[in-house]
């Protein structure tokens, strides 16, 4: 992930606050960089729930992290308004890749960027699979546009 090339946020369907608390700050004053990747992870699964209608059914997961991509922009302190930006990008045949930021809400100051590929994965053979037709669709049409990869 490239910090002098920021994404465009008209690229981001969605968009939900996170909330800092007092643990998340570490020795140096701001929020440390591990408590980023668990902002993440609420956009994700907020963001699956928006895609989806429905909220996730965490007995049946279908899709794993395989790879993330983080780069810091700038810190985050206790008292600021920070919220995480999700889109996917893409989808190919075993997985999507999902771009986020984490900016300030009032400032719209870009705080990180992050990409994360998404495998889909069976959990019955514990192995990667074909994304699903549903998750396909279900993506494309939140985003409003053709993800899959062979169409670029």
């Amino acid at each position: 992930m490239d910090p002098n090339n920021l994404p465009d946020l008209s690229l981001f369907k969605n968009c939900v606050p996170v909330q800092i608390r007092f643990n998340d700050v570490d020795v140096l004053g701001h929020v440390n960089n591990t408590v980023y990747f668990s902002f993440y992870d609420t956009g994700k699964a907020l963001y699956f729930s928006a895609v989806r209608g429905r909220k996730m059914d965490w007995k049946h997961v279908d899709t794993v992290i395989a790879n993330v991509n983080c780069a810091y922009l700038a810190p985050i302190y206790f008292g600021e308004e920070i919220e995480v930006l999700t889109t996917c990008i893409s989808i190919s045949e075993k997985s999507f890749r999902l771009l986020q930021a984490l900016r300030e809400r009032n400032t719209g100051e870009m705080k990180s960027v992050c990409e994360t590929v998404m495998v889909s994965f069976d959990p019955a053979t514990k192995a990667a699979c074909q994304v699903p037709a549903e998750w396909r669709e279900l993506l494309c049409s939140f985003e409003g546009r053709d993800l899959s990869v062979k169409n670029r």
